[in-house]
């Protein structure tokens, strides 16, 4: 890839999303997995459900399909809301049970370009954007309702093989990234070649794993393989998770705080990328690229300034599988990406690398504001030039080999 400080700044999205169809398994699920597709249905309540190997999914409250891309819509109730709490016209925890109503469905609550590659592709000459790497909604869902390694590998390959023809046609400006399950990694190792080979960029996993095993175990080690001899990265993304293993579970009658619930959310993701560094996973692949996906940018300065401190001064730094320190890894072959509108951002820059973050807008999910590329043109405009191209778009051109022309 070649920068060109005369061209204008290229601008990549490197964490989108779309909406899936509702009737994606069933189409591309192979037979004999069709029955067990995850599919929308219609509750005795009149509202819409998540349906995984014929069970009604636990983890999706009533009323959360037809927010899924809503993006900015809610501002307004949430504000009155507020104000009903703070005034005592009700409790700060009855604002979780303020749900839509029976008709505001799935579809209904779709976003132009959420579901729509042509609209997709006109929304990002609408706002200046040459391509989004996109990641999927129902399937940051469905995950944490089987613990059935088969299963969720055969759904994760359907939607892979949708994906790819989801973006076919849009000229590389819609990029496509593989699901994989970590639940038996020679199947995902093999799903991964099959679907690069159809055209998908990288692969994302979620932050916890059906086998329990941390991220960073040995036995993952034919998925990284795989990804190092492709060159394609590897990321950790945000997703629901089982009640189990998930960050929230450590105090009672807690479920309605969703503000608390939402901030503690990228936990998870921190905690499996950290298990990398404890297997020392870059030593053994160094080629192998990783990115940190939907979890902000700014802790990234202060969580490698105390793994560096706990690894060089203390005797836990032994427990760590690595010849260097962890800042040098994550310098040489890890990528994260941060909100538009972190505060803090330039400063983080400055101290981890101009060359290892990206910016994701999140469109269309609703626990995002709307304003992205306003917030995003103000974070970037007190960077350094270099360091405004790199965050833009170059640094996402650069680690998922995308045509920066």
């Amino acid at each position: 890839m070649t920068k060109n400080s005369d061209r204008d700044p290229l601008i990549i999205d490197a964490d989108g999303h779309i909406l899936e169809p509702p009737d994606l398994w069933e189409r591309y699920l192979e037979p004999r997995f069709r029955d067990r597709a995850v599919r929308i249905k219609v509750g005795d309540d009149g509202y819409e459900y998540v349906e995984v190997d014929r069970k009604r999914a636990r983890m999706t409250p009533r009323g959360t399909l037809a927010t899924l891309g809503g993006m900015g819509r809610a501002v307004g109730i949430s504000k009155a809301l507020r104000r009903k709490a703070l005034g005592g016209a009700m409790r700060p925890e009855d604002a979780r049970r303020m749900r839509p109503n029976p008709e505001d469905t799935y579809i209904r609550g779709a976003a132009f370009g959420s579901m729509d590659a042509g609209e997709r592709l006109r929304l990002l000459d609408g706002e200046g954007i040459a391509i989004a790497i996109l990641y999927p909604t129902l399937g940051l869902l469905w995950e944490a309702e089987t613990y059935d390694i088969e299963l969720s590998d055969a759904l994760a390959r359907a939607y892979n093989r949708w994906i790819a023809d989801f973006c076919r046609d849009s000229g590389g400006r819609l990029v496509p990234i593989a699901h994989l399950s970590l639940g038996d990694p020679l199947a995902a190792a093999s799903e991964l070649e099959r679907a690069v080979a159809d055209g998908c960029r990288g692969a994302f996993v979620a932050p916890f794993t059906i086998t329990r095993k941390p991220h960073g175990h040995p036995d993952h080690d034919p998925v990284f393989a795989t990804a190092q001899a492709l060159g394609v990265p590897l990321a950790i993304h945000p997703t629901f998770e089982p009640s189990a293993v998930n960050v929230h579970h450590r105090f009672d009658n807690f479920g309605w705080a969703t503000w608390y619930r939402d901030m503690f959310a990228p936990a998870g993701v921190v905690q499996a990328f950290a298990t990398l560094f404890q297997f020392g996973v870059p030593d053994r692949f160094p080629r192998l690229k990783f990115a940190v996906l939907e979890s902000g940018g700014g802790w990234i300065a202060q969580w490698l300034g105390r793994a560096d401190s706990i690894f060089e001064s203390t005797r836990l730094g032994a427990s760590v599988r690595l010849r260097e320190k962890p800042s040098y890894y994550f310098r040489r072959q890890f990528y994260i990406a941060a909100e538009p509108g972190e505060p803090l951002l330039g400063a983080v820059i400055d101290l981890v690398g101009e060359d290892r973050f990206f910016w994701a807008s999140d469109y269309p999910h609703a626990d995002h504001p709307k304003g992205y590329m306003r917030e995003l043109r103000a974070t970037a405009a007190s960077m350094s030039e270099s360091a405004r191209r790199a965050i833009l778009g170059d640094n996402a051109a650069l680690a998922y080999g995308l045509d920066s022309t």
